[in-house]
């Protein structure tokens, strides 16, 4: 089964984007994430869309955060993504002739719109500044364990 991982890389990009005085270019994002700077981009565009990020043309240019982390919650960077899908369960016909498919069909749409109201209202609670918060607790941890888990761009 494939994953949509954009939420994912894009949390990661952000909080990279947090750690900078400078704006990061596309290409040094891509490295970071194991990806392509095109698909970077593309990205980002959605997000700047948004005004969660600016990004700036040129030599020295790149992406910079744009929005205020202690107020940017991961529903907001979630909805700047386009609100992907987050199950990969589904009916499979969405208009059934069948009453047992039909009943099937009630029973999955309901259930899927309660999980997915409760990962958005979880989503609405957790903001940038507190993901960024449990890295530089993680970052203090590593410096006391013999190796780090951490990259730089």
């Amino acid at each position: 089964m494939n994953l949509d991982s954009r939420l994912s890389s894009v949390l990661h990009l952000l909080l990279h984007l947090m750690e900078s005085r400078q704006a990061i270019p596309s290409g040094r994002l891509a490295t970071a994430m194991n990806s392509n700077p095109v698909v970077v981009r593309r990205t980002m565009a959605g997000l700047r869309d948004a005004g969660l990020v600016t990004s700036e043309k040129g030599h020295g240019g790149g992406w910079r955060l744009a929005c205020d982390p202690a107020r940017t919650t991961l529903l907001d960077v979630y909805r700047a993504l386009g609100s992907p899908t987050l199950f990969a369960v589904g009916n499979r016909s969405q208009s059934p002739t069948c009453l047992i498919e039909q009943a099937v069909n009630a029973a999955l749409d309901d259930t899927l719109r309660e999980a997915g109201a409760l990962i958005a209202a979880r989503l609405q609670t957790l903001t940038l500044a507190a993901l960024a918060r449990d890295f530089e607790s993680r970052r203090h941890l590593s410096l006391c364990a013999p190796q780090e888990n951490t990259h730089a761009l």
